[in-house]
């Protein structure tokens, strides 16, 4: 009788095993172990990364640590691009920048998943240098006068901002 009892319980954790396998394959993420969401997937996660060297705060959606330590990987809805969009692989790189200064560790890439393809992006020091570089006329930007300005021609994106009501230079229609 505990013969039986043992093997059932082997079958339902090898069940369990490949049920959740099957789970982090369809999920996109990379393999490894979640140690942050801002997704609500799981329990949303209200504590932002915060960099005091560089003045900048992110939430990225997840964070996945394994072998070769921490990945931050960003979701975007949609089909996705022939190549990740530029301001997506700035934002990436943010957040890399941001789990080396709170983890103490540089991550060597990171992941933008869209909803029918992913790509790895990896997190080169030309790639923080052009970061940096964007931060810094970001600042300089919003030291003008009259603001910051609208660097695109579409309305969609135009109606998702979060600065739509305030902004002097929305597009109408």
């Amino acid at each position: 009788m505990q013969i039986l009892l043992a093997f059932a319980v082997i079958l339902i954790a090898l069940a369990f095993f490949f049920w959740s396998s099957r789970l982090q394959q369809h999920s996109g993420l990379p393999r490894g172990r979640v140690i942050y969401s801002d997704t609500g997937a799981w329990q949303r996660n209200e504590q932002s990364l915060f960099s005091n060297a560089h003045r900048i705060t992110g939430r990225p959606d997840y964070l996945v640590r394994n072998d070769q330590g921490v990945i931050p990987v960003e979701v975007k809805s949609g089909k996705a691009p022939a190549a990740p969009r530029r301001g997506h692989v700035l934002q990436l790189a943010a957040y890399c920048l941001l789990v080396e200064e709170c983890l103490g560790a540089r991550p060597a890439s990171g992941m933008i998943k869209y909803d029918d393809r992913e790509f790895v992006v990896d997190y080169t020091p030309a790639l923080e240098t052009e970061l940096l570089r964007v931060i810094g006329e970001m600042r300089d930007g919003g030291a003008l006068a009259d603001g910051p300005h609208r660097n695109h021609a579409e309305m969609q994106r135009c109606r998702r901002c979060g600065v739509r009501d305030a902004c002097s230079e929305r597009l109408t229609g």
